[in-house]
């Protein structure tokens, strides 16, 4: 006498779990990746007329600070005098223009409250400052 045992089911596949895994993975390397490529942010609109007070400006700046303490705009270096143009030129354009200061980790201290000075005594009255984390 012999028995006959059912055939297994097939083994259904199932995609659910490789979709949670890959869910996983994309939020990971989205949460620990960085923006290091700042050339393209625009650094400097042009504003479409003039803002208003309650308004954000939409002229923006962005100015770096070498590691031998000098400014540069879009990897050109700076000397005081066209650094007080170009903020006079971005000020006459928008009142409320933005500056972001972006100091490299080798700047001194007393080069960014250089620059800040500078900028403050050229009207500059929207001002930030910004710090890049070093890799680990």
């Amino acid at each position: 006498m012999f028995l006959k045992r059912r055939a297994p089911p097939q083994a259904l596949i199932s995609l659910v779990p490789m979709i949670d895994v890959m869910l996983i993975l994309l939020v990971f390397f989205m949460v620990t990746s960085t923006y290091l490529n700042l050339d393209m942010i625009p650094a400097l609109h042009p504003a479409e007329g003039r803002a208003q007070p309650n308004e954000p400006s939409d002229t923006r700046l962005m100015i770096r600070i070498q590691a031998d303490g000098r400014p540069s705009l879009r990897g050109d270096t700076l000397t005081p005098q066209e650094l007080n143009q170009i903020l006079a030129q971005a000020l006459a354009k928008d009142p409320q223009a933005q500056l972001v200061i972006l100091p490299s980790n080798s700047a001194s201290t007393q080069d960014l409250i250089s620059i800040m000075d500078q900028s403050a005594t050229a009207g500059v009255q929207n001002m930030r400052v910004l710090r890049l984390e070093a890799r680990q």
